[in-house]
């Protein structure tokens, strides 16, 4: 009944959880969207930043907001990509730190690797309660296994190691899939945004040459100048959204591998526990 019973409790949550990371990515995009264009027209673009207080004018001396305005329209575009990298990479902040729980990762491998060797089931399981997170929950379920496999007496010693292990294996499919969500999106970012950011400053340059091929065989400084900065501005823009979304991204993949080693050290201690314990009752017998 207990074994039928865990995955009834836990495959909710973990669907509940998926949709709401799924409807998190849905309203935040377009908010994004919404926010850079807001950003663009009425911060970036304020009269007050050209001259003659005309968006159409050249932006005043020393004013940033105006030049970078002047990258064209797809100035907004990458303005809702760093906003998307920035807001995705608070979240799975937040998200990988919840899973890892109360205390410090190696603090709790520990504890429970003493409490293990003391044959003391119920601290471990007192420590994981205490834990929380997707460590804790992992390494509960298979101490709820062991438990269970304890008691279990018209199983061989393999087969009730292959039940923890799969026990174990099943629970840290559920949790995985919650600490990647939307770590594509973050990867997805880190690719494409330089390439935005290139077609802008092909615009730029477009517009640039375009200055420098006049009918009266003199370049127009003024559009010339004009092309010249929205490449410019475009290839920063898509530089920064393309840096921030790589390092959030390493950053987050390291996180992840921790976590998943900390699950497989604490997995491996239940294992050789059993294993050594119905070891002995065998000799014992």
């Amino acid at each position: 009944m207990e074994k039928k019973s865990a995955p009834a409790t836990a495959k909710p949550v973990q669907k509940s959880e998926g949709k709401a990371g799924s409807m998190f990515a849905s309203i935040v995009i377009p908010i994004a969207i919404i926010a850079a264009v807001c950003i663009y027209l009425f911060i970036l673009g304020n009269p007050a930043n050209f001259e003659g207080g005309d968006n159409a004018n050249h932006p005043l001396p020393g004013n940033y907001l105006g030049q970078v305005y002047k990258g064209g329209f797809i100035v907004p575009i990458l303005i809702a990509i760093n906003i998307l990298v920035i807001t995705f990479s608070i979240e799975r902040f937040l998200t990988i730190s919840k899973a890892k729980g109360g205390k410090g990762l190696e603090a709790f491998v520990r504890s429970v690797r003493q409490k293990m060797n003391a044959g003391d089931v119920n601290g471990a399981i007192a420590i994981c309660d205490q834990q929380k997170g997707s460590v804790g929950n992992v390494v509960k379920a298979g101490l709820l296994k062991y438990q269970e496999m304890h008691n279990e007496h018209g199983m061989t010693k393999d087969q009730r190691i292959l039940a923890i292990q799969k026990e174990i294996e099943e629970a840290t499919a559920l949790e995985l899939p919650i600490l990647e969500k939307n770590l594509v999106i973050i990867s997805t970012i880190a690719s494409t945004s330089t390439l935005v950011g290139l077609i802008g400053t092909v615009l730029g340059m477009i517009k640039a040459f375009a200055a420098l091929a006049t009918a009266s065989g003199a370049p127009d400084a003024t559009q010339l100048a004009n092309g010249i900065s929205e490449a410019l501005i475009n290839t920063a823009l898509g530089i920064t959204g393309s840096a921030i979304a790589i390092v959030a991204y390493n950053y987050f993949t390291s996180k992840i591998d921790e976590l998943t080693y900390s699950i497989d050290e604490a997995s491996y201690s239940i294992i050789q526990t059993y294993a050594a314990q119905h070891t002995e009752n065998n000799r014992t017998i």
